[in-house]
């Protein structure tokens, strides 16, 4: 009769499971479905504040006082309103990328696409909200007030959206685990 290596057969089945570094034992698979479940919840929350702004943007030139901007501000609210859109196309896509590669056996692709995605999305939400609040405070303040405004709406997206969370990466550590 054969022995059995040492472990048993669930210690060999568990060789299999990866440790994360934040002490999970999982799977690569069951980490991709975690990460992709985490990712779509934060979208959750992204998604309606895009939303607000593009339906915000899409109305503001039925507004009887929208004839009386300058061109700058002209300019500016059609730079707003395509930002806004690359920010919901962006923001959008890791749902239609799911949905197309879900059943291909592809989760690592769809993951880190959609983290990248996500990623790029949120940027240049940043870069709208920014220039939404350049237009509404160059309209109603002047130039003056608007720069001020928009550079400290800048600094705070740049600390809190990207130097805090980034601050703790290391090269070689993937983000997104």
């Amino acid at each position: 009769m054969h022995d059995e290596p040492t472990g048993s057969t669930q210690d060999r089945s568990e060789s299999a499971t990866s440790m994360v570094s934040d002490g999970r034992r999982e799977t690569e698979l069951e980490r991709y479905d975690r990460n992709l479940t985490e990712l779509m919840a934060e979208l959750r929350v992204a998604l309606p504040g895009v939303q607000v702004l593009f339906a915000f943007l899409l109305v503001a030139p039925f507004n009887q006082r929208f004839g009386t901007v300058s061109n700058f501000e002209r300019d500016l609210y059609l730079a707003t309103l395509l930002c806004t859109l690359l920010a919901s196309i962006l923001l959008i896509a890791p749902t239609v990328v799911h949905r197309l590669a879900f059943r291909q056996g592809e989760k690592a692709y769809v993951v880190q696409t959609a983290n990248r995605l996500t990623i790029a999305g949120l940027s240049v939400l940043a870069i709208a909200m920014s220039s939404a609040i350049l237009l509404v405070t160059h309209y109603l303040l002047g130039a003056t007030t608007a720069i001020i405004t928009t550079a400290i709406v800048i600094g705070a997206f740049a600390l809190i959206w990207f130097a805090l969370p980034l601050r703790r990466w290391r090269p070689g550590h993937r983000l997104g685990r």
